[in-house]
């Protein structure tokens, strides 16, 4: 795993970018402390660099930027490609000679090949950089799932590209600006959907998107894979046959990601996911696995917010090395202002703060590359929330829909003046508007709060509301599959903005922040379109979750395992924000330098705060969205 950047000069006047670039390269260093590399084209027009993370062929042959034997093609490249010894194979037969054992030098012969159609032909996590010198093109890649980020901008004629923001804002170029559309999207989703960022003119590529510039500047942007794709999705399936594929799919997963020449681990909570990881990762290899859990300090398992005890008893069992970190409030909170630095544009989950300190954990003990469970709920409907919205969808919001759009209206104005709970009107209000039910498992703020929540001018300059961004990715799923189920539904949708711009992200940066390599097996692509193509009574029946992935699994986990009530990466925010944290989160929402903004109402905020504090409602995940927005803002802005 690696930092990349790079610029094209496709028209301004060629000068010397090298000291520029290397100044974007080396702010990355975390990224890849291994070593630097930089090339910059003859004419001074294209420069490419790279901090390198060893972690396949750790010789100096890996060494990037790497170009072709002619040097008419480079590359800087970041990730891992799964399936590049048999790229290699059956590269070697077409005449292509290797110098090294990287899967870098794999990408460059088959774009050799076949161009940019190369991209949906690697398997695995990467973004890469590509300069076609024959042809004058960049060309940007994004993996299929979208794990690893990559951003870009264009200003005075050239294109800029690399992993981190912080990374583009050192050439001297590029200002900060707020993009206030951007804004918007992070109070309703906790993230930011792409293309946006929260830099004005700083884009993120979508996941399995390429972009391409060429001479003329002319910048094209497009899709090479879909969950979508392939055959018609079942409606008969065999439960016990589906559960013998979903297996054999997952141990695929996790043995194509024991690929390393260095210290490999997991990353353990003791649920189905990780004690997954954890089960097949010990039956392949030869020697102890080193496993990481974290809890925090004052709160046990009665609190739901431990993970230890059932981590300990999985680690036991398949023998683990095992190694538990325990963290506090004040460690959490003093290291707030880096996290901000770390996530370049706030990522509004709070379990960024634990992922930060197992990753650490993990890294001081010398392993280099983890396994992690995300994904797997996403793809599974392990989620209970996800049970409640489609008993939800089948029950009320059918009979709403029912009626003619003008009562729809009515009822939503009767419940405003009612005094119903935000959540409750903003329901009639997306029917009344014919939106979509679900948006997303971490929305901060629906339309009806963020009226409360922000000044109206403010409200008039942030551009379209976030129901287009969901009514876009409805209406491709209904497209292509109009036969689709409503838990399909809700999975492309987390597939779309919430899993790749807050999950994948939350697990870049702060593994990342360490020089830590993080792969999520649930998240191989192949394994991903199989499950979307399940019916729903496969994964969510009732109040169950996962159904299909449990039966697959139950050979290989305790019983109590796979029985075991969700946690998920949870921090103990609700009490330590009416506990050790208030004084110091008062502080961070209402001596924030956003208030010279003018644009949030601080009223709403503070009556959000009272009442939290006071234990009459939960507001933890909204007020930590904030928090997290106005640390990011000092940091960046004030």
């Amino acid at each position: 795993m690696c930092g990349i950047a790079g610029i094209y000069n496709f028209s301004g006047t060629p000068r010397d970018e090298l000291a520029d670039l290397c100044r974007v390269r080396d702010v990355m260093v975390h990224r890849g402390p291994d070593s630097a590399g930089c090339y910059q084209s003859p004419d001074h027009r294209v420069v490419l660099v790279h901090r390198r993370l060893s972690i396949v062929d750790l010789s100096e042959a890996g060494h990037q930027p790497m170009a072709n034997e002619d040097g008419t093609i480079w590359i800087s490249f970041n990730g891992e490609i799964y399936n590049h010894q048999c790229l290699q194979e059956r590269l070697l037969v077409h005449g292509h000679r290797y110098r090294s054992h990287t899967d870098t030098e794999s990408i460059i012969h088959l774009y050799e090949d076949l161009g940019p159609d190369c991209v949906p032909q690697l398997d695995g996590m990467f973004t890469f950089g590509l300069w076609d010198e024959t042809r004058s093109r960049l060309l940007l890649a994004r993996d299929h799932m979208g794990k690893k980020p990559l951003y870009y901008c264009v200003t005075g004629g050239k294109l800029l590209f690399a992993s981190e923001i912080k990374a583009l804002l050192q050439y001297p170029d590029i200002k900060r600006e707020l993009n206030l559309e951007a804004l918007s999207h992070y109070l309703t989703f906790s993230n930011v959907p792409a293309p946006l960022t929260l830099f004005a003119g700083i884009h993120k590529l979508p996941p399995a998107h390429l972009l391409t510039c060429d001479s003329r500047g002319e910048i094209r942007i497009e899709c090479y894979w879909s969950p979508l794709d392939g055959a018609e999705w079942p409606t008969d399936v065999d439960e016990t046959e589906s559960a013998e594929r979903v297996l054999e799919l997952v141990r695929r997963a996790v043995a194509k990601r024991l690929m390393s020449d260095v210290p490999i681990g997991a990353f353990l909570s003791g649920g189905i996911d990780s004690s997954t990881n954890v089960a097949l990762m010990s039956q392949l290899s030869g020697e102890p696995l080193r496993t990481f859990s974290l809890g925090f300090e004052g709160f046990g398992e009665a609190e739901n917010f431990h993970d230890l005890p059932y981590a300990r008893q999985v680690a036991k069992q398949f023998g683990c090395d095992h190694h538990e970190v325990t963290v506090t409030a004040a460690e959490c909170r003093d290291y707030v202002p880096q996290l901000a630095w770390q996530q370049d544009e706030p990522i509004g989950d709070p379990a960024c703060l634990p992922m930060y300190f197992v990753g650490r954990a993990a890294r001081q003990d010398g392993v280099i590359v983890v396994l992690v469970g995300e994904g797997s709920d996403e793809v599974f409907g392990g989620y209970e929330d996800f049970a409640h919205e489609i008993h939800v969808y089948n029950g009320r919001w059918r009979q709403l829909n029912r009626l003619p759009r003008p009562a729809r209206q009515l009822l939503h104005q009767a419940s405003r003046w009612s005094g119903a709970p935000d959540g409750r009107v903003d329901v009639l209000r997306r029917a009344a508007c014919d939106e979509p039910l679900y948006w997303g498992l971490d929305v901060a703020f629906w339309d009806t709060e963020k009226k409360r929540l922000l000044r109206p001018q403010a409200r008039s300059q942030m551009g379209p509301g976030a129901a287009s961004v969901v009514q876009s990715y409805y209406r491709e799923i209904l497209r292509r599959r109009p036969k689709c189920d409503f838990m399909q539904q809700i999975s492309y949708v987390e597939l779309c903005n919430r899993l790749p711009e807050l999950l994948l992200m939350r697990v870049d940066k702060f593994s990342m922040a360490h020089s830590l390599e993080a792969r999520a097996p649930f998240l191989d692509h192949e394994l991903v379109s199989y499950v979307l193509s399940l019916p729903q009574h496969l994964k969510v029946n009732g109040t169950g979750t996962k159904l299909i992935l449990k039966k697959a699994v139950a050979g290989i986990l305790p019983p109590e395992v796979i029985n075991r009530r969700k946690q998920g990466f949870r921090v103990p925010l609700p009490a330590w924000l009416r506990g050790e944290l208030s004084s110091w989160a008062e502080h961070q929402l209402f001596s924030s330098p956003l208030r010279k903004l003018d644009l949030f109402n601080f009223d709403y905020i503070d009556e959000m705060w009272q009442r939290h504090r006071s234990g009459i409602q939960d507001h933890s995940f909204d007020l930590w969205c904030l928090i997290n927005l106005s640390s990011w803002y000092e940091g960046w802005f004030a």
